[in-house]
């Protein structure tokens, strides 16, 4: 299985907007990360998101550009500060070929460090709002490996 983790774009703060929608500079990114990564030419069976407002709109661009026949899908255990282990048992079992999860920081950054480290406080990759990080099986080993990232400022 490939696996896409990305963080949601730039968001409002609460203080303007509690729903927290992402802003004009926020979708620009997101747009242009999600181009990019298109042209990749990826494999997605599923695209998810935790449900929140920012994390919805950022999977919706994603997969209106990868996946256009099927839209982004919320998903519970996708909070900024729910464990990751049933994340993880769960990618186990979805059978699919390439996931895409659009989620937050903290959650991310423990779920990456689980995923490649058996660790979830080793903090193996620096997420970006708007960022996308491919990971893929270790060989021969349980586990993922870091196959690339795609900040922002490169797409």
């Amino acid at each position: 299985m490939d696996l896409y983790l990305m963080q949601h774009g730039e968001s409002k703060p609460e203080e303007e907007d509690p729903e927290r929608p992402l802003t004009d500079a926020g979708r620009a990114t997101v747009e242009r990360v999600s181009s990019r990564f298109a042209g990749l030419g990826p494999r997605l069976d599923l695209v998810v998101h935790s449900g929140r407002l920012r994390a919805e709109q950022t999977a919706a661009v994603l997969a209106s550009h990868v996946r256009p026949e099927e839209p982004a899908r919320a998903r519970e255990g996708l909070g900024p500060n729910d464990p990751v282990e049933p994340v993880a048992s769960w990618l186990g079992e979805t059978g699919a070929e390439g996931v895409a999860i659009v989620g937050h920081l903290p959650f991310l950054d423990r779920l990456a460090s689980l995923l490649v480290a058996d660790d979830e406080r080793a903090q193996v990759v620096a997420f970006r709002m708007g960022g996308l990080v491919k990971l893929v099986p270790k060989d021969g080993r349980e586990g993922f490996r870091i196959e690339w990232v795609l900040s922002p400022e490169l797409a």
